[in-house]
């Protein structure tokens, strides 16, 4: 039976590893794997067996991309962890100590020659990463020269701030683009074959570890390493220097100021500053005797699971959110935490009443992690909380998640206005999805135009919650700018199904920018668009077969200055591209439509006798889209040959 479960764990946990570290996504909690990885360690021990490709006996696992690999010269450990501060305290004995941020993101491992960066390496599966280097020439602090001439190696964390994480996932309008977490974000920039999209992200590089300086004399000392680093101009890491007597308190200070810090972390790391010292302690296979993870226990509360809320969102997805009886957990009192999805939910087998035990992941997020009663009654509701309509499950990347299909329901109604003002669309700062909910529920705005009348309402507006007369100023200075626009622009802010920015534009440069031929448009005519299919066409000629739009587009042509946009000219001029699979370069499929426009290309969704090209990284799979490519002879290419074609 010991034996069955070690095998049950060591599939669960590389499945669970791969996610994580080779396709940047997360299948369990951390808390989770923590619980399973310390289930397996103690069943090993117990047995005397350690299968082959055990997680406690491998590290992580090899990146899969077009970067070039590289090996490590010393290969990178993980690092031996705890949760107990009293066994950190005799961990540290009697010697002085770092105490530091583990920060969370991607470890890279930076070469200087000449006081010049020459070479930046993932870390990815200890022995083996991906070479990184003109990506790391963005990291916004990071030094690209230096005082030392020197040999320079050492390590340090690529991240990403959760205030920047967030900006970023603002701009992303479908929930299920949106990016989990900031390392996540920062694998998958760090990671980016086109460094323009690195250098967008922020990424920040802070040093932890330094491999080799020639010619050096530290005194024996990690802090006085950490200290030369600063005046050759690094980031460090922020750490306190420790003994056995102040270790607990400064576990303390560090955990206190979690809420609050930007950076995302999962931990705290323990170096000896005697460096002979660490380096004579020397290794296991997996982890090195000189440092030592601290992870913080996470505070566990038993409450009892209330109901199931189920909260619609402005794309249709509704989300399973828990309500239980409210608990103390990190010095705040929680009632609430998010389910994620139907697929979660059932695998906790919830129900009404049911005993669960509560947490927060990284002592911010609130999780449940345990259902003792495991009732499973919790039912799936077969209407929207919002409208009433009919819902449907529906297979998502991460599980299967509950929709809702009415298509006037109201959460999605809210949808079809935060379109209308998105960075795409007319642009209107300051129109949040929740002021927009307001100025919907007190009756100011029912149709596109009124947006541009609320002036009609302003003292009514500079009422309302967190909405003052600065609020106001700001909203007609955006609503006034935003009356400059674009025809392509303009039509895809109607939201139109099939109707991206880049076939708005195709349409709109076929059409003259006329409004009379835009909407007078037929099926058949539309057709014969180079990138525009009898999809597209019929959802277009749908939309302005009812009157009531052609009367809306009518209305805010008449308050909006509508200008034409010059055609963009470039190295992609008259190619039309289908994007297929999963993209690497690029942060989605959005992102690489911007870049096939800005060159002067066209991005249609399906492969017709008019495409030129699809781009597929797996030029080898049996999709439905490669399978007509080569029947119609169409060349299949990755991203990187399209990027090649801008040069």
């Amino acid at each position: 039976m010991s034996l069955e479960r070690i095998k049950e764990l060591t599939d669960k946990l590389n499945e669970a590893a791969k996610a994580y570290y080779s396709e940047d996504r997360e299948i369990m909690s951390n808390y989770e794997y923590d619980k399973l990885y310390d289930e397996l360690a103690a069943l090993e021990e117990k047995e005397g067996i350690v299968l082959a490709g055990s997680p406690t006996i491998k590290v992580g696992f090899e990146a899969l991309s077009e970067l070039p690999k590289e090996s490590h010269e010393m290969p990178m450990l993980s690092l031996d962890k705890t949760k107990e501060v009293e066994e950190l305290k005799s961990w540290v004995g009697e010697k002085e100590a770092l105490l530091s941020w583990k920060l969370d993101g991607l470890t890279v491992v930076l070469t200087y020659q000449n006081g010049e960066l020459v070479k930046a390496v993932t870390r990815g599966n200890g022995a083996i990463g991906e070479v990184i280097t003109n990506n790391a020439r963005t990291f916004k602090n990071l030094p690209l020269r230096i005082e030392y001439k020197g040999e320079l190696i050492l390590r340090g964390e690529a991240v990403i701030r959760y205030s920047d994480f967030e900006k970023i996932n603002e701009q992303i309008e479908n929930p299920d683009e949106k990016y989990k977490n900031p390392r996540n974000l920062c694998s998958g920039s760090v990671r980016q074959l086109n460094n323009e999209i690195t250098a967008k992200r922020n990424v920040n590089f802070f040093a932890f570890s330094l491999v080799r300086a020639e010619n050096v004399d530290f005194e024996n000392s990690v802090e006085n390493q950490f200290l030369w680093l600063k005046k050759q101009g690094f980031d460090v890491v922020e750490y306190k220097k420790v003994t056995q007597n102040t270790l607990e308190e400064m576990v303390k200070d560090f955990s206190d100021r979690i809420p609050s810090n930007d950076f995302p972390s999962d931990g705290l790391v323990t170096i000896y500053d005697d460096i002979a010292y660490g380096i004579s302690l020397g290794s296991t296979a997996k982890f090195p005797r000189n440092s030592i993870a601290f992870k913080w226990a996470d505070e566990m509360a038993e409450t009892t699971l209330l109901e199931i809320e189920w909260s619609a969102s402005r794309t249709g997805l509704i989300n399973p959110v828990a309500i239980f009886e409210p608990v103390e957990l990190e010095g705040t009192t929680v009632s609430r935490a998010s389910v994620h999805n139907i697929s979660v939910m059932r695998s906790l087998e919830l129900g009404e009443g049911d005993k669960i035990k509560v947490y927060k992941a990284n002592m911010i997020i609130p999780q449940i992690g345990e259902n003792l009663t495991k009732s499973g009654t919790v039912k799936i509701p077969e209407n929207c909380p919002v409208c009433g309509g009919k819902t449907e499950i529906r297979k998502v990347k991460e599980g299967e998640s509950l929709y809702c299909i009415n298509e006037e329901c109201q959460a999605k109604r809210i949808k079809s206005f935060t379109l209308f003002v998105s960075r795409d669309a007319l642009n209107i700062e300051g129109l949040s999805e929740s002021t927009l909910e307001k100025f919907i529920d007190s009756g100011f705005i029912k149709e596109y135009a009124d947006i541009f009348l609320l002036e009609r309402y302003k003292e009514q507006m500079i009422t309302l919650e967190g909405f003052g007369e600065r609020s106001y100023n700001n909203l007609m200075d955006s609503i006034e700018k935003a009356k400059k626009t674009t025809m392509p622009r303009l039509l895809y802010s109607l939201g139109i199904a099939n109707v991206g920015l880049s076939t708005a534009k195709i349409i709109c440069n076929e059409m003259e920018h006329n409004l009379e031929r835009i909407m007078d448009a037929k099926v058949e005519d539309l057709s014969l668009i180079n990138g525009i299919g009898e999809v597209i066409a019929k959802s277009f000629c749908e939309y302005f077969s009812k009157e009531e739009n052609r009367i809306q587009l009518l209305e805010l042509s008449k308050i909006l200055e509508i200008q034409v946009e010059e055609t963009t000219k470039g190295q992609l001029k008259d190619m039309v591209f289908v994007i297929t699979g999963s993209v690497e370069q690029f942060s989605n499929r959005s992102e690489m439509k911007e870049f096939i426009e800005k060159n002067g290309g066209k991005v249609t969704g399906s492969v017709t006798s008019k495409t030129t090209y699809l781009i597929n990284n797996d030029k080898d799979s049996t999709s439905s889209k490669n399978k007509k490519a080569k029947e119609l002879g169409i060349p299949i290419i990755s991203e990187t040959e399209v990027v090649e074609m801008t040069k």
